[in-house]
């Protein structure tokens, strides 16, 4: 009994040594976890905050501007064709390729040495028929006498067969003297029958010859008008262009030898969507006069004028889409037909819109608002126009409003973020950045520009005057150069 107890007593023991070392073995395990942790410890999470760009909503009222390119022609052209055939005798000085010619100016003349003698065989003919003319008339006045007369010997005639009856029947007269009168009545009124038929005749006479007076001046007009045909004549002031003939050379008829073309009466013929010639419609359904801006890109410069929208296209065309409009060039220096620029065509005014940039506006259509406790609120927006990297929208509630200017994928309604200002407010405007250039440099780009032939005088000056400055824009000099390959 005794060894029993002192055996459960050892084993209790042992069993309390046992959990006495494994609970110190966890003490020190968990201290030493504790202290290796002590260097990570993960700091106390905050929400992170992202700096955004953003602009004030303002409404206003804006016309939009549309852009699209199209190519300048002439409204007034004229094909050169010679209506006759023949060997060129003369040309003009002016006749070459952008030659200037005037108004009236003898262009091209044939040789006309048969026109002419078909002209003079048209007078002979008319000079014949004017002469047969007035010769009938001379037979009518004649053969008209004559009938005269014959009526008045008919009248002699009467008055004396009046008288021998008379004397009959008072018994005086015979009845041969009778017999005789009334034959005299008779060949009298047969005389004048005949001298009516004779006037018929010479009436019918006169007619012909009239008839044949107006044809011998018809051709005589188509004579004169063969001499005239031998020379090409100028219609109007203008250039030429697509000249190809020498003197001496034969010319067929109706053969093109070039164009007319007048440079100061040009027009933009520009193809657009239907959807954009929609909105350049007024209430009745009508094209808009809208003031338009053309412009081309050359060396060192930029071609501009200014034009009119004016008219549109009858049709749309076999295979084509859209409409076609046109407008007229006011001023058009340096600008030439065929020439390819783009145009901005000023829409009708829009109220109440806002100008946004178009990165501010997502895929659909909607925006990203600054709250009251700066937090981003979404908001759907009606997308008026859209132009270049600008947008123009409205929306009810959003006037005056701060709004994100560039969205991300980060960004959504409910974020926290610091918005930054970045449409120019408080800012001082940047001085346009100068280089100097050196004196090779500078004549380089000097010459460059007086060898132009594109750019108009006064551009020129212009632009010269800017090189010859001691600091010269950074922009201009890398137009010029960027042009010339330098």
């Amino acid at each position: 009994m005794r060894f029993f107890r002192k055996s459960l007593v050892g084993l209790m023991l042992l069993f309390l040594s046992v959990g006495l070392l494994a609970y110190a073995g966890q003490m020190v395990g968990t201290a030493l976890q504790e202290r290796s942790d002590n260097g990570k410890r993960a700091p106390q999470k905050r929400e992170r905050v992202f700096t955004v760009n953003v602009v004030l909503a303002e409404p206003q009222s804006i016309a939009p501007v549309l852009q699209a390119f199209g190519e300048i022609q002439s409204r007034r052209s004229l094909d050169l064709r010679m209506a006759k055939g023949g060997q060129v005798v003369m040309l003009s000085e002016n006749f070459v390729e952008g030659g200037q010619v005037q108004a009236g100016e003898v262009l091209v003349q044939l040789r006309k040495s048969d026109a002419q003698s078909a002209l003079l065989r048209a007078d002979a003919d008319v000079t014949d028929a004017i002469a047969e003319v007035v010769e009938a008339q001379r037979a009518l006045e004649l053969v008209t006498d004559e009938l005269q007369a014959a009526r008045d010997q008919g009248d002699l005639r009467q008055r004396a067969l009046a008288r021998q009856l008379d004397l009959k029947k008072r018994g005086v007269g015979t009845s041969a003297a009778v017999e005789t009168a009334e034959l005299a009545v008779s060949s009298v009124n047969q005389l004048v029958l005949t001298k009516r038929s004779g006037v018929d005749q010479v009436k019918a006479r006169g007619a012909q010859a009239q008839t044949r007076l107006a044809r011998a001046e018809l051709a005589h007009a188509d004579a004169r008008r063969g001499v005239e045909d031998t020379a090409l004549i100028a219609e109007f002031t203008g250039v030429l262009s697509g000249v190809s003939l020498v003197k001496g050379g034969l010319v067929s008829p109706n053969e093109k030898l070039g164009s007319l073309i007048d440079p100061k009466d040009l027009e933009v013929s520009v193809r657009i969507s239907t959807e954009q010639y929609a909105r350049l419609l007024d209430d009745d359904g009508r094209l808009i006069t809208s003031p338009v801006k053309v412009f081309m890109a050359v060396s060192g410069a930029d071609l501009s004028a200014d034009a009119v929208l004016n008219r549109d296209s009858g049709s749309v065309g076999a295979g084509q889409t859209g409409r076609v409009v046109f407008a007229a060039l006011k001023e058009p220096r340096g600008l030439m037909s065929g020439d390819f620029v783009t145009l901005n065509i000023t829409e009708p005014m829009q109220n109440y819109v806002m100008n946004l940039p178009a990165s501010a506006v997502n895929a659909n259509n909607e925006v990203l608002l600054i709250g009251d406790d700066e937090r981003l609120q979404s908001q759907v927006v009606q997308v008026v126009r859209r132009q270049g990297n600008d947008i123009l929208v409205r929306a009810r509630g959003i006037a005056g409003k701060k709004v994100v200017a560039e969205l991300t994928p980060v960004l959504g309604a409910g974020i926290k973020v610091k918005p930054v200002r970045s449409d120019g407010a408080n800012k001082v405007p940047e001085e346009p950045a100068t280089v100097e250039l050196s004196p090779e440099r500078r004549a380089r780009l000097i010459a460059a520009i007086e060898g132009n032939g594109y750019i108009p005088d006064d551009a020129k000056e212009r632009i010269v005057k800017q090189l010859k400055m001691e600091k010269v824009p950074a922009k201009v000099v890398e137009r010029i150069e960027s042009r010339m390959g330098g």
